[in-house]
């Protein structure tokens, strides 16, 4: 028997062995591509992987769903009364959700029309709010040591209860849509205040060392680290005005005024209509959902990068 043909043997009878037991002992490249168990272990792996990939999405769509379940579940028990039975309540002190529908099926252009008067008067304050808060803790980041005590003064006006304040601001502006817009402005001023001035000032001390280093201006140091820093704490006093804005223009119009769907929920439960004074409160909950998703929507457009850090 030739040398050559002693060597094939040779090979040929280690890759059976190896096929065998497992490739128990190191292959050379040559014999690992023709070993039939690395194709098995290869399409193991990749089957292993789907099915991880797919659990993951299993269980993403379960968490997602959960609290639309337990959203319908809510409703359901309202529905059978169950909260009836437990508090000791009667129908017309809590309506059960299809009385509440049916009353906002039939009284619909009422409730928006009212819900867009209750709407413009929430956006006028929160805007405007929001604006002389960001105004006002801009200015005061370029003083930190008396700016921090200007803050504070102005954050002591969200310790003013808005019952004590709406009458107030009644007074000055009058019954129209300007005295809900001047609560407004007013509760939502004091919280971007405190929330966008501590984002302006609450930085890493390098980041600032590097500034004063190559001798940047107040105005530089501002523009080119305290505001993009502080765009987060921005948002976040945004979604806090937006929260506070609807309760603003509900209680507002709880006094002098004759529109609004706080005007109309009032009304209605001095009349004991409690269908529609809860349809009242079923619109203003959705009105504020929604704007209050507009700015979710916006930060994650304009500051994706922090929403991926935060979101779970």
């Amino acid at each position: 028997m030739s040398e050559g043909r002693v060597m094939r043997r040779k090979r040929d009878e280690s890759v059976a062995i190896a096929a065998v037991h497992g490739a128990a002992t190191p292959l050379t490249g040559s014999q690992m591509t023709s070993a039939p168990g690395s194709e098995i272990h290869g399409q193991q792996g990749q089957a292993g992987k789907a099915r991880s990939d797919t659990g993951v999405r299993g269980r993403s769509i379960v968490l997602n769903m959960l609290p639309w379940g337990a959203g319908v579940m809510f409703l359901a028990l309202w529905q059978l009364r169950l909260f009836h039975w437990i508090f000791s309540l009667e129908s017309y002190q809590l309506p059960v959700p299809s009385a509440i529908a049916i009353s906002i099926q039939e009284n619909a252009n009422m409730l928006f029309r009212y819900a867009m008067y209750s709407g413009t008067e929430m956006l006028g304050g929160f805007l405007l709010g929001s604006l002389l808060g960001a105004l006002a803790a801009a200015g005061a980041s370029f003083f930190p040591t008396s700016g921090k005590a200007a803050v504070t003064i102005l954050s002591a006006l969200n310790a003013v209860p808005i019952v004590a304040l709406a009458p107030i601001m009644n007074n000055w502006f009058g019954d129209g849509i300007w005295s809900r817009i001047a609560v407004i402005t007013v509760i939502t001023m004091s919280a971007m205040a405190v929330s966008l001035f501590k984002g302006l000032t609450s930085m890493q001390p390098q980041y600032s060392d590097l500034l004063s280093g190559l001798a940047a201006s107040r105005m530089q140091f501002f523009w080119k680290l305290r505001l993009p820093h502080a765009i987060p704490s921005l948002f976040a006093g945004l979604k806090i005005n937006m929260s506070t804005s609807i309760i603003g223009a509900i209680v507002g119009e709880f006094f002098i005024a004759s529109q609004g769907l706080g005007y109309l929920l009032s009304d209605q439960i001095r009349l004991a209509n409690m269908p529609l004074a809860w349809s009242c409160i079923v619109i203003a909950a959705a009105l504020g959902i929604v704007l209050y998703e507009a700015v979710v929507l916006a930060e994650k457009r304009l500051i994706p990068w922090n929403r991926a850090r935060t979101d779970p």
